[in-house]
């Protein structure tokens, strides 16, 4: 009974040393006789007991990997605190368990040694400028090497970059400065086109006023002219009628009649200006007043009144 009970502990021990099986995004790496022999794959793998045995398993998911923080001097000889993170993964099991002892600790080392090497060539302000270039460089760097160890460089990551508080305190200095010489300036443009603005509206009042006093001059000046011509042809109209009045039957008796009757007006305001009473001393001038007037009346050529 007790050598069954062995027997089924010694087959059930070689089952589970037998059967093996590898999870997804997995590789487990098989030595026989502690020599590499293969790599499992995902899924239902055997392997030979007591003389096969997994040295080593890994994942072959895309791994974070923490750098610790460091400081760094740049070429102006500024110390800054940086500290960043590696994305990589296993692409090579059999590389990543016989080429490093740890590539772990290894891409760590040599990430804070590349980190060093490329911020040194930069002064301080790039370094917060170009970023991008610095992690650039040091994945280049750092997959080249990694790839001895079975180990592609996704990418890297700088998380913070901390100068000292003196340096930090300059900065902010200047970066205030810089605010209130943007603030000033943007000020004096805004008075500049203030001025600018004014001054167009202005002009363009000025240029409103003058176009509109030109206009109305224009308009004054045709008002006026046609104003002169309207009277004109009242006058000339009048005269015309005057003239025909005159050569119609009886016409020149009222005309005689007319002008005595102005004759005596005339004197009579005389008298009035004066204080004094004029009277002609020969009657006749009034008559060859008259006379004169129709004589210049008849001998005018016909339509000379006209217009």
């Amino acid at each position: 009974m007790e050598f069954a009970l062995i027997l089924a502990v010694i087959a059930a021990l070689f089952v589970v040393r037998t059967i093996k099986i590898v999870p997804q995004q997995h590789a487990w790496v098989v030595e026989r006789l502690g020599k590499y022999d293969r790599t499992l794959t995902p899924g239902l793998k055997f392997v030979v007991p007591f003389i096969e045995r997994v040295a080593y398993k890994h994942s072959l998911k895309e791994v974070p990997l923490d750098v610790p923080s460091q400081v760094c001097i740049t070429k102006d000889n500024t110390q800054l605190q940086v500290d960043g993170i590696i994305y990589f993964q296993v692409t090579d099991p059999m590389r990543a368990s016989y080429g490093s002892s740890n590539y772990l600790s290894a891409i760590t080392q040599l990430a804070q040694t590349l980190l060093r090497s490329v911020i040194g060539k930069m002064e301080l302000d790039k370094t917060f400028e170009e970023r991008d270039h610095i992690n650039l460089s040091v994945v280049a760097s750092l997959d080249e090497a990694a790839a001895n160890w079975g180990v592609k460089v996704l990418r890297y990551e700088i998380k913070d970059l901390t100068p000292p508080a003196a340096i930090l305190h300059s900065m902010q200095a200047q970066i205030t400065a810089e605010r209130e010489k943007r603030a000033l300036i943007a000020a004096s443009e805004g008075r500049k086109q203030e001025q600018i603005n004014i001054a167009t509206g202005e002009r363009e009042a000025f240029i409103a006023r003058s176009e509109g006093q030109r206009q109305a001059e224009i308009n004054k000046a045709q008002g006026e002219a046609a104003a002169i011509i309207a009277v004109a042809d009242a006058t000339a109209e009048a005269i015309r009628k005057i003239a025909e009045a005159i050569r119609s039957p009886g016409g020149e008796q009222a005309v005689q009649l007319k002008v005595a009757e102005k004759a005596v007006e005339a004197y009579a305001h005389l008298a009035q200006k004066n204080n004094t009473m004029i009277v002609p001393g020969n009657m006749s001038e009034v008559a060859a007043l008259i006379g004169t007037a129709m004589a210049l009346m008849k001998t005018a050529p016909p339509g000379a009144g006209r217009p």
